[in-house]
């Protein structure tokens, strides 16, 4: 897979089963490369195998998220194409001309049909009146008493808060807003009988600062929310069981100490306590990124689980009465499901090829198929490394696209963000393009990663109440990979090493280079660099008293210990810097301080910014810029690891 070939990627998303359990519909998506933009259509294909996918929408724009009104005869769904904003239509599944239903300034999310199929509930963003005014010179400056009152991706939250709305499905009236305040309201979910909304809100007076979520449920037709639940935790996604009594979600301890696996938890309709379902398999329940809400199945639950290095299918009952039992499992990335009319589909991706639509083990779409018939992935190979204090560590390796016995390569080791996520057996078009270029690829789940024990997770929190902190086991973990990797497979070049990584992957990448010389070149991006520039900047930098165990105002000496940039006078190791200019999550003052400190001490150093672009560049950034990205990596790593490349190509620039 070359750069340019990113405008070939598709895959199949958010599956949704008929209430007859005849067919599915799922969102095909796609990169635009004339628009710069990505692109999505909803599809329809019968489970029984009786006839090919039919596109039912456009998807001139992104169509997505296909939601079944309770008939079987509608789809509701979400789509920009009148616009920048997402809106919410509604379309006869035997086709025909969409429905617009809502005319909002904010994007429709969320969306959910009423058991009667008269109305649709759903979350959109509500603008402060001063957005009116399009001239930043003569609007009034933002007043915020909020500490949340910006995200990464969504920029300015503490004049757009997040509420709950509900509109006729006929499209005969407005949307009504249902919840109003200087409060974020998520997840509606109506129950059974049509009356409620149940939802995910924090309503204390702190909340912006106390790490807390409630399950909350207000009238369908409006009034003062009722909370469900109590405590110091976090509750998301709540789902109604079918017969009104009880309400699945999943649930983590709240409060500034994490990561803790996300639980399957359920709690009685009317209020009390909760009861956690999932404790015995000591895995993380709560994927991210988010996949949907626990499904019920009569009396038991659906929902997806960390293994490994696979996103797994589970099921457990709601009454607690047998441990959780794998449904999906083996080698794959479970990204998608749903259940209805006794039907189970799945969407799951492989390293060889994104997500496509399954049932059971038949395969029902076709949607990568373009981009599989002319590109050739690489697959991974699976090996344990054993870390210095007897650890075992996960890790793969991919081989350069047409690997040759006998010869060696230039190695790139991949370090994931989070840290609490994980790499694993899903297609990653990063790793393809490297192993298309000649690199061999590695990476793992060092400690800190998600996806193995609670323990696993929380090994490198500290070091104030604990802990040895980032920088700590992690980098051990990692060091050993690549050990093992040089002796285990005699292709990798030990003379040709490169490390790089995103998020903490950059954090990680920066404190290696400071710690060791043995890479030949590095790419760190969005990293953080200093902890006491992240503490006070970003959107959520003063949680990180949840791993530290203090603030950073409260403990400066320990974030600067385990700061990046306070080693930056070892580093010898050329750096190549990556961030994004509207970074909210790693401001890109991160990359502006190690770049300065760097080329003062004159090493070699590059820093590369790109405008108009958040924290998820490389996942949801404009694909012009995720493959101009790509070209400015893999020329960096030429340079360094395999020269004779770049020799080539500037004797070919020097001829045209």
């Amino acid at each position: 897979m070359h750069p340019d070939d990113l405008y070939r990627l598709a895959w199949a998303d958010d599956p949704r089963i008929s209430p007859d359990g005849s067919r599915a519909a799922f969102t095909a998506w796609r990169l635009d490369r004339d628009e710069n933009d990505y692109a999505a259509a909803i599809w329809l294909v019968p489970l029984d195998g009786s006839a090919e996918p039919r596109q039912l929408t456009a998807g001139s724009k992104a169509d997505a998220a296909p939601r079944w009104s309770p008939d079987g005869k509608r789809l509701a769904f979400v789509s920009n194409s009148d616009g920048k904003v997402k809106q919410l239509y509604v379309i006869p599944v035997g086709g025909g001309e969409p429905l617009r239903l809502t005319e909002l300034d904010e994007d429709v999310t969320e969306a959910a049909w009423s058991p009667d199929g008269t109305r649709l509930a759903f979350s959109s963003r509500v603008r402060d009146p001063d957005y009116d005014e399009e001239d930043d010179k003569r609007r009034r400056p933002r007043r915020f008493s909020r500490l949340q009152f910006k995200f990464d991706s969504e920029g300015w939250t503490g004049d757009r808060r997040r509420h709950l709305f509900t509109v006729a499905a006929d499209g005969s009236a407005p949307a009504t807003q249902l919840t109003h305040g200087d409060f974020e309201d998520r997840y509606p979910t109506w129950s059974p009988d049509g009356n409620k909304l149940a939802f995910i809100s924090s309503r204390q007076k702190d909340w912006d600062i106390d790490l807390v979520s409630h399950i909350y449920v207000v009238d369908a037709d409006g009034g003062e929310p009722e909370q469900l639940t109590e405590g110091e935790a976090s509750y998301a996604a709540p789902s109604w069981s079918p017969d009104g009594s009880t309400i699945a979600c999943y649930f983590s301890p709240g409060g500034y100490d994490f990561p803790h696996h996300g639980q399957i938890a359920v709690i009685d309709a009317t209020g009390g306590p909760h009861r956690l379902l999932t404790t015995s398999l000591d895995l993380n329940c709560s994927p991210y990124p988010e996949i949907r809400e626990p499904v019920w199945d009569g009396d038991s639950l659906l929902f997806v689980v960390e293994a490994g290095g696979n996103n797994h299918l589970y099921r457990v009952r709601a009454d607690g009465s047998a441990a959780p039992e794998v449904v999906l499992g083996g080698e794959l990335w479970v990204s998608g499901f749903d259940l209805a009319g006794g039907e189970l589909v799945h969407c799951a991706a492989t390293p060889t090829e994104p997500a496509e639509l399954f049932r059971g083990e038949r395969r029902l779409t076709q949607v990568t198929s373009s981009f599989t018939a002319e590109v050739e992935p690489v697959g991974a190979e699976r090996f344990t490394a054993t870390s210095s204090d007897g650890s075992e560590v996960d890790a793969w390796v991919m081989r350069p696209q047409g690997f040759e016995e006998g010869r060696r390569y230039p190695v790139l080791l991949n370090i994931h963000g989070g840290p609490f996520a994980q790499y694993g057996n899903r297609f990653f078009d990063e790793f393809q393009v490297y192993t298309a270029a000649g690199y061999v690829v590695l990476f793992a789940n060092p400690r800190g990663s998600s996806g193995y024990s609670e323990e696993w997770g929380r090994a490198i929190n500290g070091p104030v109440e604990g802990g040895p902190g980032w920088g700590t086991r992690d980098y051990e973990d990692l060091m050993a990979v690549v050990d093992e990797a040089l002796e285990r497979f005699d292709f990798c070049d030990p003379d040709r090493l490169g490390v790089m990584g995103g998020s903490y992957g950059g954090y990680m990448t920066s404190w290696i280079i400071g710690h060791t010389d043995r890479f030949r070149a590095a790419c760190s991006e969005r990293s953080v660099n200093n902890f006491l520039v992240e503490g006070g900047s970003a959107d959520i930098g003063w949680a990180f008293k949840g791993t530290f165990g203090a603030h950073w105002f409260e403990a400066p000496e320990a974030y600067l210990k385990h700061s990046p940039s306070t080693y930056a006078e070892n580093i010898t190791t050329p750096l190549l810097i990556l961030h994004s200019e509207e970074d909210l999550r790693c401001p890109i003052a991160h990359a502006e301080e190690l770049f300065a400190i760097l080329r003062l001490l004159r090493r070699e150093v590059e820093l590369v910014r790109f405008p108009a672009e958040s924290h998820e560049l490389t996942r949801s950034g404009s694909p012009m810029h995720r493959v101009m990205r790509f070209e400015v990596i893999l020329e960096w790593f030429d340079r360094y690891l395999q020269p004779a490349k770049t020799r080539a190509r500037e004797k070919i620039s020097a001829e045209a």
